[in-house]
């Protein structure tokens, strides 16, 4: 029995609208006592407040445990490869709380320098915070972007994505960002971690070729495409991204 890192936007749901199948997929899994975590490169939401948009959308028996987050694996990560601690963050309250749960340090001021600077989706940012942050990158500290995702998607349309901010600092100091979010292995790593299971017992599913299926695809992960979001049955040969499964509706999957 494989256990499931499940994408969210477009795989569970759209905005505040739960996808058809989606539901009845997740009951049955909770039903089976199958292992499965949602697996997000949002870093904006604490495991709590993702399980509680969920559970107001109509989900059912959700829990702060089924979730990982690009929050938590770079946190995570970095914990785990350095050993300083001092954080200047661009982030929501998800990411904040994945580096204090870890021991990092947020720092404001300028004058003391940073080690890091992570950069996670901030939509009460400005232009004095990103001159912040450019303060600390110039003197040193290293660029953590907890994703590279261009766009985010919403019920209104496309909005600026987290990982067009975080090349807004890779052009400034001109080096790369460490890479955390998928489709890059961190991610894919530190989730193996939190669930306690091998890359050969998991099926990522998800809507996105180019982050959920491309993951799996990389890094030799089965892979299960949805087609009620980014990519239809088109894509597959025009991206050369090719899942191991592909179905219309996550009522197909139930037992």
């Amino acid at each position: 029995m494989k256990g499931y890192m499940i994408d969210l936007d477009g795989t569970m749901f759209h905005g505040k609208r739960i996808v058809d199948g989606a539901k009845e997929w997740i009951d049955d899994l909770l039903a089976h006592n199958i292992p499965f975590i949602f697996l997000t490169n949002n870093s904006s939401r604490t495991p709590m407040q993702a399980a509680q948009h969920m559970l107001d959308m109509g989900f059912e028996h959700i829990e702060p445990k089924h979730f990982y987050t690009s929050a938590m694996a770079a946190a995570s990560y970095i914990a785990a490869n350095y050993t300083q601690r001092k954080v200047f963050c661009i982030g929501e309250q998800g990411l904040r709380q994945a580096l204090q749960d870890l021991g990092f340090v947020l720092v404001n001021d300028t004058e003391e320098v940073a080690d890091f600077v992570f950069v996670g989706l901030d939509r009460q940012a400005t232009y004095e915070t990103y001159s912040k942050a450019v303060k600390h990158l110039v003197k040193g500290a290293m660029l953590v972007g907890t994703n590279n995702d261009r766009i985010l998607l919403s019920e209104k349309g496309a909005n600026v994505g987290n990982g067009s901010v975080v090349a807004l600092f890779e052009h400034v100091i001109g080096k790369e960002s460490v890479k955390i979010g998928k489709p890059h292995e961190p991610i894919l790593k530190e989730a193996l971690k939190y669930m306690n299971l091998k890359k050969e017992d998991v099926i990522i599913v998800g809507d996105n070729l180019e982050t959920d299926i491309a993951l799996g695809e990389k890094f030799k992960v089965e892979t299960l495409l949805v087609l009620t979001g980014v990519h239809q049955r088109k894509d597959v040969e025009a991206l050369n991204i090719h899942p191991t499964h592909i179905v219309d509706n996550l009522r197909e999957l139930i037992r």
